[in-house]
């Protein structure tokens, strides 16, 4: 409206002059005192087409202030998504067939494993941490980490080592990072075995073989493989075999039979056996 008001303040004074020299009409307005500079028309311009020109500006001003009057309309992004019955956010789960991944997931784990260097060169650089862990709805678990970082020429950035145990299971886990995330963030190679089966530090002597490899991927899913029983493997074979071989390499490459050792032996320590109950005297006979 404040544009409207502007428009109907303005003094409009027309001067329309013929001039007969040059055969041209000459025309000029003045907008609240300015005048602007004549302009020169044809010479079979009549004052009938000036002014239907002047009213086409005049039409074509008033629909362009109109528009800027009418509120923006709300784009698409800006409505608001509609709550799920329970007031509660929606949950994408995405599904993994980790018994039989298909030909991608096979082959990211292929090529992650590809990566991996044979024979690894470590800085003199480690972190070593053992400790214990109590959860609500599981047994007591005891633990040993390691991590060590390779050397600068080397495209892998850090290993880590971990082995747990509980009164069930005794898991050994690698973890292997590489400096250029673009393929894979990390590979995860693990091994299982029951804990009345042996003690822990036997798995260092056996190779025990993996039974789970798993390649995380930034802003993608992960590409898993498990041993799973009672399902037909036989396809995945090289990559379990592949797998092992590195457990074993990383084994002996990050000294745990040698200089780590005693660290791991921590975790066959049992608890103390409780005394045996006293028998009692034997009555003497009459």
């Amino acid at each position: 409206m404040l544009a409207i008001r502007r428009c109907l303040n303005w003094n409009w004074n027309w001067e329309l002059g013929w001039r007969r020299s040059n055969r041209a009409v000459h025309l000029s307005f003045r907008l609240s005192g300015h005048s602007q500079q004549p302009s020169r028309l044809p010479a079979n311009a009549t004052i009938r087409t000036v002014l239907k020109q002047a009213l086409t500006i005049l039409f074509m001003l008033a629909v362009a202030m109109g528009q800027d009057q009418q509120p923006p309309a709300p784009t698409p992004g800006a409505q608001p998504t509609a709550p799920s019955p329970d007031g509660k956010p929606q949950v994408k789960v995405n599904y993994l067939n980790v018994c039989t991944p298909g030909k991608d997931e096979e082959a990211v784990i292929k090529g992650a494993l590809a990566a991996v260097q044979p024979k690894p060169a470590f800085s003199a650089d480690f972190e070593l941490s053992r400790g214990r862990t109590s959860l609500k709805d599981a047994p007591d678990a005891k633990y040993v980490r390691l991590r060590r970082d390779f050397a600068a020429e080397s495209p892998l950035l850090t290993a880590q080592y971990s082995m747990s145990t509980d009164a069930t299971n005794t898991v050994e886990i690698l973890v292997l990072r590489p400096r250029d995330p673009k393929d894979f963030l990390q590979v995860v190679m693990e091994d299982r075995m029951s804990a009345s089966a042996a003690k822990p530090l036997s798995l260092l002597q056996v190779d025990t073989p993996t039974s789970r490899v798993r390649v995380e991927r930034l802003n993608k899913s992960s590409a898993v493989l498990t041993r799973c029983e009672d399902v037909d493997q036989s396809a995945y074979e090289p990559v379990f075999h592949q797998a092992s071989e590195i457990m074993a390499q990383y084994r002996a490459a990050l000294g745990l039979r040698t200089a780590f050792r005693s660290d791991l032996a921590w975790l066959n320590a049992d608890a103390k056996a409780a005394p045996a109950p006293r028998r009692k005297p034997a009555a003497a006979k009459h």
